[in-house]
């Protein structure tokens, strides 16, 4: 059965995203040996919350002795499975038409296991459709709709749209805010 499906990335598996650069950094300035508030230093989290993320994902350390920079980076890698190849398909706005009558052609022969969509929001759910008879179990969607599929297979939305208009939010509101404060210093500066 078909149902709307949002997978919404886990906030450990993002702060795990953050830990790798920043493990990836120390690497490069030479460091051998990280603990956890380190960790908290660079990515604004607690320790607390950096042992926890670990925790999840089966990372360990030595309390007294830290973590191997170059073993939480290979534990990470692992996590992401960045030690195999991936295969993915994008499936933009070009020629569509002829590129879904190649599709099934191209998972099989490659094996793919996930999509990219960057189509119009008319025709993502017949992408989508099409996709998942050929084999695709994940999907990026850079389409403005939200895909109905299958319980198994993982969809991630991803609205540029949205993002762009949230920072833009922030944005205006902080320039707003900073504004109010340099009228607020303004006035207690003017003497009546």
């Amino acid at each position: 059965m078909k149902q709307f499906t949002k997978h919404t990335v886990k906030n450990s598996l993002k702060r795990i995203f953050l830990y790798r650069a920043c493990l990836t950094r120390l690497k490069l300035l030479g460091v051998e040996k990280v603990y956890s508030y380190t960790l908290s230093d660079e990515t604004g989290v607690t320790s607390d919350q950096v042992r926890k993320d670990f925790s999840e994902f089966g990372i360990t350390g030595n309390k007294r002795g830290g973590y191997d920079v170059d073993e939480l980076i290979d534990k990470m890698e692992k996590i992401f499975h960045r030690n195999k190849d991936h295969n993915l398909v994008l499936i933009g706005m070009g020629n569509l038409g002829t590129s879904l009558s190649r599709l099934k052609e191209i998972i099989d022969r490659f094996r793919v296991k996930v999509a990219i969509i960057a189509v119009p929001e008319i025709s993502a759910q017949e992408v989508t459709d099409e996709l998942i008879q050929s084999g695709i179990k994940g999907i990026i969607n850079f389409a403005p709709v939200l895909l109905k599929t299958p319980a198994d297979v993982i969809v991630n939305n991803v609205n540029l749209c949205d993002e762009l208009e949230s920072v833009i939010y922030y944005v205006h509101n902080q320039m707003k805010s900073e504004g109010t404060k340099n009228l607020d210093l303004l006035y207690r500066g003017t003497k009546y």
